[in-house]
């Protein structure tokens, strides 16, 4: 039994928002503790052996301008780095790496070593509280935990029910205890819960798998880290490989769709919409004759591998079926069977902007029990708890998230505003500012905000400022730079009959246009770093569409006024996606304000309404 002792605030849950809190935490010089079922799993990855993406990427690089730990720990153990997009334009480019299993879960652990905090082993039964505040927890085996705040960061624990097939275990996660008793401790406190579900798929044998049948994905050549703090690589790179459903597949698990958990009625939870099961896909997408599946290696001292896009609650008869109906999988000998998990989450819109519970003072709530699905979107709000618990007790200079500086601003917006009735994902489409929101301009955007707020480190603050001092005298460069039509000609770029003569940023504006271009003009930009001309570049290319983006946010919100007419086709609208189509069509908003405030309507979204209305218009008067 754990002595009562008293700290500044008590963290709950040591997966990925608890590791971000506690860090946090201690980074503001809070005297914290962390209470957990396993000591030995803190920082575990639960699902898929991957950090970073498309929107996931940026979260982690404003975490990581802040000091946190996520981006550390993966480009420690990152085994194959990837540029999401990377074809596409800075904004919506997204880094993501597959990390070694346990490499990460040390790197956190060592990370959170370097800090000065409790490490409790133990189950948090309840919340305790007096006069309407939040004193501390009460651990099942009766030990009381005072402290003047706490995060809880419950994962998938809080009534967690595992699915395979007519198959139900109450677990968090495979092999471990649910949090049953705070669920309904927190009942008794007035808590309305609510459930989602998400799932994982069976874990293969990879000395099983019929390699030379794949397609191989190798890492990036030359690989983008998730930290500002990195330089590469720290281990070995490995490729995944690629292989697809089929039809038989499919036969497979049409023929035995009843047996699911979820479709034989077995699930009240939702699930997420864009990470569909194997069986939501062939039910959802029956046209499709076949679907993409990734082999991912999860570590390079194990011989599992994690089939990514084959989640599943079947049995696990039919899940070895369906497996070795796909080629290269044939012999194919699965180590851990596929799962659904369901789980209790809180409504978000209880929430303050610094994730503050309004069932009592002092507790922050993070992670999924806010409704997200996702390692990073967990992060960040573990994060931002730590924050708010600072700002509470210490009344340090605060941080501002909002959906014009970030997408954690985004998210917390979202899920505070909006709440969330599906597991929220992070999206670059969610963010009306992306052209400016990059992932390479996140230290910029927070680094100096962080240092101020005493949450970032002298050490990170001084690699911040040698970046800021190199890219401006970069900057400058080019803002001095005069080019005339003549010159810029005699290197590849036409400036039209004007006769105007231009400076580095306006020729870096032009599509096309590169630093290679310019250093043909100016011998001194090769005395720059790749990154600080890399990051110039990219400011200039932006410019214009930052502005022009702004302008449209601007006209957008004078336009929430604007009736959507009755029975209007929202499937006849161009470049709204099927997602879009059907939340419009259900919901049937009467005017653009009320499509906004509609869980998972993107600004992008609206847009594209607001031109079909006004096209239409257009054309009825004319």
């Amino acid at each position: 039994m754990f002595h009562v002792k008293h700290f500044d605030v008590v963290v709950v849950g040591g997966g990925h928002a608890g590791c971000e809190a506690l860090h946090a935490a201690c980074r503001y010089g809070l005297n914290a503790a962390l209470v957990t079922l396993d000591k030995n799993k803190v920082g575990v990855m639960s699902c898929n052996p991957a950090i970073g993406g498309l929107g996931k990427g940026h979260l982690v690089r404003e975490i990581d301008a802040l000091d946190g730990i996520m981006g550390r720990a993966t480009d420690l153990s990152g085994i194959q780095f990837r540029l999401l997009n990377r074809s596409k334009g800075p904004a919506v480019q997204g880094p993501r790496t597959q990390s070694d299993r346990q490499l990460y879960l040390k790197a956190i652990q060592a990370l959170l070593a370097q800090q000065d905090y409790t490490l409790i082993e133990g189950e948090a039964a309840a919340l305790m509280s007096n006069a309407g505040s939040v004193t501390g927890v009460r651990l099942a085996d009766g030990s009381e935990v005072r402290a003047r705040s706490v995060i809880l960061t419950a994962g998938t624990f809080m009534r967690g029910t595992i699915h395979i097939g007519d198959k139900r275990v109450s677990a968090g996660r495979m092999g471990e205890k649910a949090a049953d008793e705070l669920s309904l401790q927190m009942e008794s406190l007035g808590a309305v819960f609510g459930r989602l579900k998400t799932g994982t798929p069976p874990r293969l044998n990879g000395d099983t798998i019929d390699w030379s049948q794949l397609e191989l994905q190798p890492a990036d050549c030359d690989p983008v880290m998730l930290s500002f703090l990195s330089k590469g690589p720290a281990v070995q790179q490995v490729s995944c490989g690629i292989t697809h459903t089929n039809g038989h597949t499919h036969d497979i698990i049409r023929e035995n769709i009843g047996k699911s958990a979820m479709y034989g009625g077995h699930i009240e939870g939702v699930g997420p919409r864009y990470c569909p099961s194997i069986e939501d896909k062939i039910t959802r997408f029956a046209d499709k004759s076949s679907h993409q599946v990734f082999l991912e290696p999860e570590g390079l001292t194990t011989n599992c591998v994690y089939p990514n896009g084959i989640s599943t609650s079947l049995p696990e008869d039919v899940q070895e079926a369906y497996v070795r109906s796909i080629q290269g999988l044939e012999n194919v000998e699965i180590q851990q069977p596929g799962y659904a998990i369901e789980y209790d989450f809180l409504n978000p819109q209880g929430l303050s902007s610094d994730l503050e519970s309004n069932l009592m003072g002092g507790l922050f709530l993070a992670g999924q029990i806010n409704g997200t699905t996702g390692y990073e979107e967990a992060a960040a709000q573990g994060l931002v708890a730590a924050i708010g618990v600072a700002k509470r007790l210490k009344g340090v200079c605060p941080i501002t998230f909002d959906r014009s500086t970030s997408y954690i601003g985004v998210m917390i917006d979202d899920l505070t505003t909006r709440g969330a009735t599906e597991p929220y994902r992070m999206f670059t489409s969610r963010a009306e500012f992306r052209l400016k929101l990059r992932a390479d301009n996140a230290d910029q955007r927070f680094t100096e905000q962080g240092h101020t707020s005493g949450l970032v480190s002298g050490h990170r603050y001084g690699v911040y400022q040698e970046k800021m001092k190199r890219l401006d005298q970069c900057r400058s460069l080019l803002s001095s730079m005069s080019v005339s039509p003549n010159q810029a000609r005699r290197v590849g770029i036409d400036l039209g009959l004007d006769g105007r003569r231009r400076n580095g940023h306006e020729l870096l504006s032009i599509p096309g246009v590169t630093i290679a271009n310019l250093a043909d003009l100016t011998p001194k930009l090769a005395e720059f770093d790749t990154e600080s001309l890399d990051q110039a570049a990219r400011e200039a290319l932006y410019v214009t569409y930052i502005e022009r983006q702004g302008r449209d946010i601007e006209a957008l919100a004078r336009d929430l006024s604007v009736k959507i007419p009755n029975g209007f086709h929202y499937a006849g609208v161009a470049g709204l996606s099927s997602e879009m189509i059907a939340k419009l069509s259900a919901a049937r908003p009467a005017s653009l304000g009320a499509a906004k405030n509609i869980e998972g309507v993107t600004p992008a979204a609206l847009t594209a309404v607001l031109l079909s209305i006004k096209s239409q218009s257009l054309k009825n008067t004319g």
